[in-house]
This record gives C-alpha cells, structure tokens and sequence, in this order.
C-alpha cells in the first residue's frame, strides 16, 4: 500500500497532462485578404475567376492540427470571370443558381499533418445543396496575428449540379475545375 501512495501523485499528475484539453487559435477570415479563384476550360480555352465575397472561422493549431476546424461561406453571385456574357450566366439555374443557394459552404472537420507547413483540411463542401467530402492539401503559416493558407483542389464541377441542361457534359465547358485558395486570417 505505501508503495501505492508513493506513485499516486505521479499518475495524478501523468493523468492531467495527458487529459489536458487542446487550445487552438481562432482566426476570421474575410474577403480582400486575399483570393479565393477558380480556373476551367471553356470550348478548348482556359479561363479564370474569382469569388469576391467569402467569410469564416478557423479553429488551428500546428501543435495539434488534428483538433482544428474550419467553417468557409462563399457567396456564390460573387463570382466574376472578367466575360461578361459567361459572368451573366454563372449565377443562372443550370450554373450556381444563386437564387435558391446563395452560399456554397466548406466546413473542415480536421487537419492532418504531412510535415512541415503542409496539412490537409479534411471536411465536406457543398455546392447548390449537394455536400460532398473533400480534402484540400494547404500549406499554413502563421506570423503574429496572421494565418496565411494557400492551396489548390480539382473538383468535377457535375458532382455538386454545376453546369447542367446542356452544360452538363463537358462538351463546351471541361467537368474538371480548379480551385485555389491563397487567404490570410487574422486573429490568434
């Protein structure tokens, strides 16, 4: 029994650390820190746009990337291609079809660690009601009270009903689109 006593406040102790909870930063990202583009091929030519209007929260801390989270609102009629004609079309039914969804909508539910700076956010993106889940490979730093995420991901746009009626084969417009994400939160 004495013998018992005599490690009882180093198991305490043990038991408090490994029990101790996770404390990761928070930041608020706001659209114009940053850019949040898009890219695809339309009838065999590149093109680019951009979402001017995003906002969110981001639970992280590099310590223990594995208890972040993440929660990215995009605001859809803010997508703008630099073509007027394909800029007008974009929040149209067979496109985002901003009327009924306004807000495409990313929520991370972990961070896993590669090494380095690098991490990938694994969560579900829904696009026009439709949640798929995605993993966006990142790199993460973080200066002060900035955390600055830059990464890229290949969506098929006809996976979240992007592009249907006679948009729906990649005919005119590729299925495959790219997305690439280079924003600074701030918080900490």
């Amino acid at each position: 029994m004495k013998a018992f006593h005599k490690f009882l406040p180093v198991a305490t102790v043990a038991g408090l650390l490994l029990s101790a909870p996770t404390f990761a930063a928070d930041w608020t990202l706001t659209a114009g820190n940053g850019t949040l583009s898009f890219a695809g091929t339309q009838t065999g030519r590149a093109f680019e746009g951009h979402f001017g209007k995003y906002d969110g929260t981001i639970s992280f801390d590099p310590a223990h990337p594995e208890a972040g989270h993440a929660k990215i609102s995009i605001d859809m009629a803010s997508a703008t291609t630099g073509d007027n004609q394909r800029d007008g079309a974009l929040p149209g039914h067979d496109w985002f079809d901003t009327k009924e969804f306004p807000s495409a909508l990313f929520e991370v539910k972990d961070f896993k660690a590669k090494g380095g700076n690098a991490y990938d956010a694994e969560g579900t993106l829904t696009i026009k009601g439709v949640s798929k889940p995605v993993t966006l490979p990142l790199t993460i730093d973080i200066a002060g009270s900035a955390l600055h995420a830059k990464g890229h991901l290949q969506l098929v746009r006809s996976t979240f009903n992007v592009g249907i009626g006679p948009w729906i084969t990649g005919q005119w417009v590729a299925l495959e689109v790219g997305v690439d994400v280079d924003v600074t939160a701030h918080g900490g």
